[in-house]
């Protein structure tokens, strides 16, 4: 590769061929790049932005769409929760928006918020299982040697019942 560049211009050629040629950028500081010489995968994250992301989600379902502002706040870097947002994506056409709610349903309900994990319960079929029901606690058993919160908050006037007796 050589670059050659003036006051106005930059071009690039490689093995003597002219492959770029861009008006010189002046912004300071920093690089610019040209949208079209960019490679193509990274062209198109160009296209989806994070509120664009969370309509998508939001098509999909509430869980969904939690799970994609779990990932999109809870990274490190807003470009790791960017990226696992995006790969989440192509599991909507891999194995259908349905399944693709009831996994992140699953994940939002478990506090399980990697993008891995969604596509474990996708590849174990674990989103096609019924969830598990909260367990509700069971009523107290009624017995007359059960002594109930009465009993213990009458704690003082009880103490002193025992030393007159005793």
């Amino acid at each position: 590769m050589e670059i050659r560049y003036t006051t106005a211009t930059v071009e690039i050629l490689y093995r003597g061929k002219r492959v770029a040629s861009h008006v010189r950028s002046r912004e300071k500081p920093g690089n610019t790049t040209e949208l079209s010489h960019r490679p193509k995968s990274h062209q198109k994250y160009l296209e989806w932005t994070p509120a664009r992301l969370l309509e998508w989600a939001a098509t999909i379902g509430p869980f969904t769409l939690r799970f994609v502002e779990t990932l999109l706040v809870t990274k490190p870097h807003p470009e790791a929760g960017y990226r696992a947002a995006m790969r989440l994506r192509p599991l909507a056409s891999e194995y259908g928006r349905e399944r693709l709610e009831a996994a992140s349903t699953r994940a939002i309900r478990f506090k399980l918020y990697r993008l891995g994990n969604v596509r474990s319960i996708l590849t174990t079929k674990l989103d096609q299982q019924p969830l598990p029901q909260l367990v509700v606690p069971a009523e107290p058993v009624a017995h007359d040697n059960i002594r109930g919160a009465s009993y213990y908050s009458a704690g003082e006037d009880r103490d002193n019942a025992v030393e007159v007796a005793g």
